[in-house]
């Protein structure tokens, strides 16, 4: 089966030659590696770069540090102590001499290399090899460092991130001879890893979906950050996957600590312990956004998961709100296609009962934003009733500016625009055009 990653491909096929460092970053077991050292090498062969001028060095591929042994008079790997734990590393003098032996300085050479995190001092030998004009470097890395954020900025400007995310519906639809129903049901409960694809038995992939959640993602976070709380840290994550598309904060959580489960847990530690799930990947958070006002509103947020295979799985499959799931699916689609997604509040006044004046906040799902682009969009399961129809519509009425405004149904129909200039659009066609929206 070959998964088409199309959109990443062409990231780094229009940045070829920029003089940066490719830095290719996203949730572990997304398909890094595979984007990189098959489809872009792929495509260097096939646009007339000879093979070796290719350079592909895996840093955790015993056969590729051998190719070390003779360069330098020191070991390949040093083994040495991380927090108690034995380690290796590979040793940069002995790399970057290898490097110089097997290029030319007259060819252009396109440097690809994984696990780049087992490099000694990647960061600063990254830096020393960008200065070689005819080098072009493509890197990935899979450990909670490397996966951060902000891993850019350490390349002094020499770096550009390049975020590829687990597959999307369309990706995953592609790849697979099934309907959109059927593929809808396996997306939206094993999610989108590639590697869940290849696997036939249900169980197998439950198994597949723990062993990365447990051992390459919580064990490298709790040693990296070296957090003393795990029972509490290991809650967090349960309240967070249950609680997808609700609004929480810090000082909340901490309440649900103390009051329902008898466990001091500070805000402060717990905003910690989110940016650390923030930072691998896993999660990400929409911030409620002020409409009218035009301003953030810090007070609460809302959490998604970056993959619901994982999420699933944390709950051991237990909980599968369909409403909340396919509002974490629409969430994540946006977030692939490129926009920045915030929660909406529209605040309306109304009369109630004794005809005082009252302030009613209002929620948008998303509020999306892109350059000069702007989608205001409610995901609807299904609207089949007046009540559900008027609550979907509201905080879009409220709304008196002219960017476009968007509902999202799990129903199939063509798309249409009621009288109010509401755009209607199923699922289906959403998931299935990236053009859906325009």
């Amino acid at each position: 089966m070959e998964i088409k990653r199309d959109k990443y491909l062409f990231k780094l096929i229009d940045s070829k030659n920029d003089g940066l460092v490719k830095i290719i970053t996203g949730i572990r077991r997304c398909g890094k590696s595979y984007l990189l050292f098959e489809l872009f090498y792929k495509h260097l062969l096939e646009n007339g770069v000879k093979n070796e001028n290719i350079i592909k060095f895996a840093f955790d591929n015993d056969e590729d540090i051998d190719k070390l042994d003779n360069y330098c008079n020191e070991e390949s790997t040093k083994i040495y102590l991380d927090k108690g734990k034995r380690k290796y590393i590979v040793n940069s003098k002995k790399f970057r001499a290898y490097l110089s032996d097997i290029t030319n300085a007259s060819d252009n050479c396109y440097i690809l290399l994984d696990e780049v995190q087992l490099l000694q001092d990647f960061v600063g030998t990254l830096n020393a090899l960008s200065r070689h004009n005819n080098f072009d470097i493509y890197v990935t890395g899979s450990n909670s460092r490397f996966l951060s954020n902000d891993v850019a900025s350490e390349f002094r400007a020499r770096g550009e991130q390049i975020r590829i995310n687990p597959l999307s519906f369309k990706e995953f639809f592609d790849a697979h001879k099934l309907s959109f129903e059927d593929a809808y049901k396996e997306y939206q409960f094993f999610g989108g890893l590639p590697y869940i694809s290849k696997i036939g038995n249900d169980d197998k992939k439950a198994e597949y979906l723990k062993e990365v959640f447990d051992q390459l993602y919580i064990k490298d976070l709790l040693d990296r950050y070296e957090i003393s709380s795990v029972n509490s840290f290991n809650k967090l994550i349960d309240i967070l996957s249950s609680s997808i598309g609700s609004y929480t904060n810090p000082t909340n959580l901490e309440n649900v600590f103390k009051s329902s489960l008898k466990i001091s847990y500070h805000h402060d530690t717990i905003a910690n312990h989110i940016q650390y799930l923030k930072e691998a990947f896993l999660i990400k958070e929409a911030v409620r956004y002020d409409v009218k006002g035009k301003k953030y509103v810090a007070s609460n947020s809302k959490y998604y998961f970056t993959d619901l295979g994982l999420r699933n799985v944390r709950l051991n499959f237990r909980q599968q709100e369909p409403t909340h799931i396919m509002e974490n699916i629409i969430y994540n689609e946006l977030i692939i296609r490129g926009f920045n997604v915030d929660v909406g509040i529209v605040e309306k006044r109304e009369l109630n009962e004794k005809g005082n004046g009252i302030i009613k906040q209002l929620e948008v799902d998303f509020v999306c934003n892109q350059n000069n682009k702007r989608y205001y969009i409610q995901s609807a399961y299904s609207i089949n009733d007046e009540d559900k129809k008027n609550k979907e519509l509201r905080p879009l009425l409220s709304i008196k500016d002219n960017f476009k405004k968007i509902v999202i149904i799990n129903d199939n129909f063509k798309p249409w625009i009621d009288d109010n200039g509401i755009y209607y659009i199923s699922l289906k066609d959403f998931l299935l055009d990236e053009k859906s929206l325009d």
